[in-house]
């Protein structure tokens, strides 16, 4: 998948397609270093995630959903 940015808030790769679900496990799995709050100090900050490196666990993630299916 091509991002246009290197950094892109959750709420631009929403509107690229990708669910909001899906997103909010990526920024809530553990020991991911790709996405964080802009201020962590404030609760209502923008989510960024960098782009390539949540590319590359989209990737992974994928091949492990595929690893785990049952094939005949």
């Amino acid at each position: 998948m091509d991002y246009p940015k290197p950094f892109m808030r959750l709420k631009e790769l929403h509107k690229m397609g990708l669910p909001n679900e899906f997103l909010f496990e990526a920024y809530r799995s553990k020991g991911q270093t790709f996405a964080q709050k802009q201020n962590p100090m404030k609760s209502n900050s923008p989510i960024i995630f960098d782009t390539k490196g949540f590319e590359k666990w989209r990737i992974e993630r994928c091949k492990a959903e595929n690893a785990g299916i049952q094939r005949k």
